[in-house]
């Protein structure tokens, strides 16, 4: 049960609607009294929460970036206690992927990637680990029925609560869940997108943050949270190669993993190199022997085909000694197309 009210008033903001109730606390949206601005204001119930909300606010002040939501107010001491911030009108990350499961657009995903990681790297710049990167904590200014609409600067990564300096010992927040570590120390996070080194209690850093990336890139993805060994493109086989490659660097232990924000976002971006390209065909020759007018067959079947088919529209059977594919999303195209019939890239740049 909510201990405010709508109309209720704290600093200069009048309560409009309660935005969710938690173990936490409560979170409001707000309108300033005169001049009609809208706000989100946290108000937290328990005493654990007020210091993590100090923390947040004081760490949030200092970071001025369009990719992490603005603190306007805090004060821990108040009655209540309150932190007043940005309000942001559209879904999280959480509702998004709840929504549209596995049809997120991937040009979307990388839309919404890079604003995350835009933001991460100006909190790890400032020597701030978030600790808590998750889907709730990715806020969209659209509207979930727009997302073709969302743009890098509509990304905002919110909810620094667990957010420390790096080297700071741990503690628990009932908002998230916590648990205690091999060593008895306090672990602070959300299980489902914790590093190892949390869930064991241990020092955390930048590369912290880059093991929930992805997970939340995966689940951006696939609509699933990952399950052992498994790549996006196993759930979705149109992901690109080198999301895979990209989600496997971030999803494995600390030292192997992207050193910062930047040479993951680096990596999303960068037009993929393949292992082996598949190099371009052009429709064998006809024996000279066999007359233009002769017609010919699948070796398989023995229907009649085009002397420029890759596979046999009959029995399906291969027919070109190999079968080119899209260098960017590895899709299946024909051996004289200029451009990828599946993503539009220009097949006429062949990748080294």
């Amino acid at each position: 049960m909510s201990m405010l009210n709508k109309g209720d008033r704290i600093q200069n903001y009048l309560l409009e609607e309660c935005l969710g109730v938690g173990s936490f606390g409560e979170v409001w949206r707000g309108r300033h009294h005169m001049f009609g601005d809208l706000v989100a204001i946290k108000v937290p119930t328990d005493p654990q929460y007020v210091r993590n909300l100090q923390r947040e606010g004081v760490a949030v002040h200092g970071l001025k970036h369009a990719n992490i939501v603005r603190a306007i107010d805090l004060d821990p001491y108040g009655d209540p206690p309150y932190f007043i911030m940005e309000y942001i009108d559209g879904p999280s990350l959480r509702q998004v992927i709840d929504h549209y499961q596995k049809n997120i657009p991937i040009s979307t995903v990388m839309v919404i990637m890079q604003g995350v990681l835009q933001g991460l790297t100006a909190a790890h710049g400032d020597g701030l680990v978030h600790r808590d990167v998750k889907p709730a904590n990715i806020l969209l200014n659209v509207a979930l029925a727009s997302l073709a609409e969302v743009s890098v600067s509509s990304v905002k990564v919110t909810d620094f609560g667990l957010g420390q300096a790096v080297g700071m010992t741990t503690q628990s927040i009932m908002q998230s869940g916590s648990l205690q570590g091999s060593e008895g120390r306090s672990v602070a996070g959300t299980l489902a997108y914790m590093s190892p080194e949390q869930k064991e209690g241990r020092a955390v850093d930048a590369r912290s943050d880059l093991y929930s990336c992805g997970i939340v890139l995966f689940e951006l993805l696939t609509g699933e949270r990952p399950v052992g060994g498994e790549k996006p493109s196993e759930l979705r086989p149109e992901v690109p190669a080198h999301l895979d490659g990209v989600f496997e660097k971030c999803y494995t232990r600390r030292d192997a993993r992207f050193a910062s924000a930047t040479e993951m976002l680096a990596a999303m971006t960068e037009r993929p190199v393949l292992d082996e390209v598949v190099p371009r065909l052009t429709p064998p020759p006809v024996p000279a022997h066999v007359h233009s007018s002769a017609k010919l067959k699948c070796g398989q079947c023995q229907r009649v085909i085009k002397a420029d088919d890759q596979f046999c529209i009959h029995c399906g059977q291969q027919i070109a000694a190999a079968v080119p594919k899209c260098h960017a999303c590895q899709s299946l195209v024909r051996a004289n197309d200029r451009f990828c019939i599946h993503c539009g890239v220009d097949l006429s740049v062949l990748v080294e």
